[in-house]
């Protein structure tokens, strides 16, 4: 195939690829309208706000912790081969979850997607950087993002309607036959592509990585259920987690072949988009959780409206994402990026003036906006990345690109979850203090929590509801407001470190050794 002129049917093969990624984007875009009848004890499987945290990290963690290491397996051995492989994990895994008895055992299947997951999404970037020639690679990602901005517009809805007709575990039954016509379509239409020359595994920057990662976002999980950072079960954890993740990047820095290249941030368009990536997941998925309970239990709207009203989110990115590219052509990456984060961090802020009387329809304004801020950052954030590594490496890139961001809306969720779960514990200890101290403390955990032992103590837990509401009204806003701060840093990063507007000749990307031949 030649480079320059692309796969002659790699359009086709991008609806295939796009289609294989729905499964994984609907899965958690559901499980966000899933959390509070999953934590429902009658109907559910009574999680606790930490469970349902974990039931996100677990997949997530297991996802970043092997993204490296099935991007170089499928560089080595075949993309095709490896996205194949990893339908029929995440098929299997989604299984086991609709099926789960217990809190435990949904974590634990949620980790075995995470493995399918992983084995899924470096493939569908590594194939579309191969089958596209350059002139057309951002707009195909750009089609890729609008596919993801598609699932995250049908994935409430559809979690709203199946928790309103069926039981929980339907939401990851509905997996199930998007995976199998996948693979079908993946066995049929998708070419096999790999390395020519293959890098070996580093098994020990693997185990590194996902030790330092586990024991860092336990540590922050920890001290959102003990309301405190300053214990040593919050700390010794966090600390070990931190010191694991710095030899990993001295083992990194030390091999010839790491799973990791960490001399990559050398590249200021690299290191300036995965800056740029981390933060608005960050704070992204840590305000995304906040906002299910918000529409939910503040504002009293069943799954599938909450599910409908997060459509102009993910509506704006299914429109501006494919367009995403031009603005970046025409305005440059800096301007473009610093304008989109500078949007993203006054919605994350806008959150903090929303209450119980807050009118929906500036709720949906905000989507609309935060979810087109968002196109026009991520799809050239991923093609920088993309564009940043060799052809070659393209399972590599999309590794690093997924990781990052995995990661960063994991402890975006566990920092923005503790610090939502210390404001609202300490606001509701005075309503607590007549409730027996064993109910007391599982009472204070979350607003679910709460509302459980209201219903509970029947009349006398009616005195509890008023006052829930407002403590977690109030820690929605703290969290709002941390979110927003993370987003300023996020434009310093862009604004200072990313590339301005460049002119290049276009010859030199098909041309190469036209000009490397020329003397000027």
């Amino acid at each position: 195939m030649d480079p320059n002129s692309g796969h002659p049917r790699r359009w086709g093969i991008l609806g295939v690829l796009v289609f294989s990624l729905l499964a994984v984007v609907l899965d958690n875009t559901i499980l966000n309208v899933a959390m509070k009848t999953i934590a429902d004890e009658t109907v559910g499987l009574g999680a606790t706000q930490s469970e349902l945290e974990w039931a996100i990290n677990s997949y997530t963690l297991v996802f970043a912790g092997l993204l490296f290491t099935f991007g170089v397996i499928g560089d080595r051995t075949g993309r095709k081969r490896m996205l194949f492989i990893g339908m029929l994990l995440f098929g299997l895994a989604s299984l086991a979850s609709a099926y789960a008895q217990d809190p435990m055992q949904l974590i634990l299947a949620r980790a075995a997607m995470g493995i399918g997951g992983a084995a899924i999404m470096p493939a569908t970037l590594a194939i579309i950087s191969n089958i596209f020639p350059p002139a057309e690679r951002g707009r195909a990602i750009g089609v890729w993002a609008g596919g993801v901005g598609l699932a995250v517009a049908i994935g409430p809805i559809t979690g709203g309607l199946l928790i309103e007709h069926f039981w929980w575990g339907s939401v990851f039954l509905i997996n199930v036959p998007i995976v199998v016509i996948s693979m079908v379509l993946i066995a049929v239409i998708v070419p096999e592509s790999r390395d020519p020359k293959p890098s070996r595994l580093d098994p020990v920057g693997v185990v590194l990585s996902i030790i330092g990662l586990v024991a860092v976002v336990y540590g922050i999980i920890r001290g959102g259920e003990l309301g405190t950072v300053a214990s040593a079960e919050v700390l010794l954890p966090t600390l070990f987690g931190v010191a694991v993740l710095g030899v990993f990047v001295w083992w990194e820095r030390r091999i010839d072949h790491p799973v990791f290249d960490v001399r990559s941030f050398a590249n200021v368009r690299f290191s300036s988009a995965i800056g740029m990536m981390g933060i608005v997941f960050f704070a992204m998925m840590g305000g995304m959780f906040f906002l299910t309970f918000y529409l939910q239990i503040v504002l009293g709207f069943t799954p599938i409206q909450a599910g409908a009203l997060m459509i102009p989110f993910a509506a704006a990115q299914l429109i501006f994402a494919p367009l995403s590219q031009r603005v970046n052509e025409r305005f440059g990456a800096k301007l473009a990026a610093t304008v989109s984060m500078v949007v993203v961090t006054l919605a994350m802020a806008s959150y903090a003036f929303m209450d119980q009387n807050t009118p929906i329809v500036l709720i949906e304004v905000v989507f609309f906006v935060q979810g087109a801020a968002m196109a026009n950052i991520m799809p050239p954030a991923t093609t920088a990345i993309m564009e940043s590594l060799p052809r070659e490496k393209a399972g590599v890139g999309s590794a690093m690109s997924n990781t990052v961001r995995q990661v960063s809306g994991a402890l975006g969720v566990a920092v923005l979850g503790s610090v939502l779960s210390s404001s609202y514990r300490g606001a509701m200890a005075p309503a607590l203090s007549a409730l027996p101290e064993d109910m007391r403390h599982t009472a204070g955990e979350s607003i679910m929590a709460t509302m459980t032992a209201a219903q509970q103590l029947g009349e006398r837990g009616q005195a509890l509801i008023q006052p829930a509401f407002t403590a977690f009204v109030d820690g929605m806003h703290v969290t709002a407001l941390v979110s927003a701060g993370i987003g300023l840093a996020g434009i310093a990063v862009v604004a200072w470190w990313m590339p301005g507007k460049t002119r290049p000749d276009r010859r030199s990307e098909y041309k190469e050794p036209v000009l490397t031949s020329s003397r000027g």
